[in-house]
């Protein structure tokens, strides 16, 4: 009887184990840090956590700069998050060039970011090149899609609304 209690009390501890590192962060996921559900659906539905590139640039297009702006002016409505700014690539191109790339797409959004206002240490960057698809796939399609940049809320206290200037904007 011991036995079989010993066993269901390790099967029990291995499935909180394995179901509480289920919410962890995955590729390009919204990980929080702290923040409100609400706050990262904030940023990934209504804001726009992700920009995409060209092939082999790492030049920020129109429509990269309207999510940058968001994103910028989200980072002022919450003066207290930090975020990481992660660089992405499609599969093409040796591991070294990519993870290259990506360390310039990543620091492109971010210094964007920085010029509209919001201070240079509540951004990091990470590069991940070729290594995190957002769509596995071998055409246009999904290299289109996997040369992004992402920001992810890395910390800070969401548990009310702050701006710079201590009011709502």
């Amino acid at each position: 009887m011991h036995s079989f209690l010993n066993k269901a009390a390790i099967a029990s501890v291995a499935l909180l184990i394995v179901t509480g590192c289920a919410g962890k962060s995955g590729y390009g996921s919204m990980s929080g840090g702290g923040a409100s559900a609400e706050v990262i659906s904030e940023l990934k539905n209504q804001v726009g956590d992700t920009i995409f590139y060209e092939f082999d640039s790492s030049a920020l297009t129109v429509e990269a700069k309207t999510v940058l702006d968001r994103q910028a002016d989200f980072m002022k409505k919450y003066s207290d998050i930090s975020v990481e700014v992660e660089g992405h690539c499609d599969e093409r191109g040796p591991a070294d060039y990519n993870l290259a790339l990506g360390e310039r797409r990543a620091n492109v959004a971010s210094k964007y970011i920085q010029s509209m206002g919001v201070d240079a240490v509540r951004l990091s960057t990470q590069s991940y090149g070729k290594e995190r698809p957002a769509v596995e796939g071998h055409d246009e399609a999904a290299w289109s899609a996997n040369r992004r940049a992402v920001t992810v809320i890395k910390g800070g206290d969401m548990s009310s609304e702050s701006s710079e200037n201590g009011e709502n904007s």
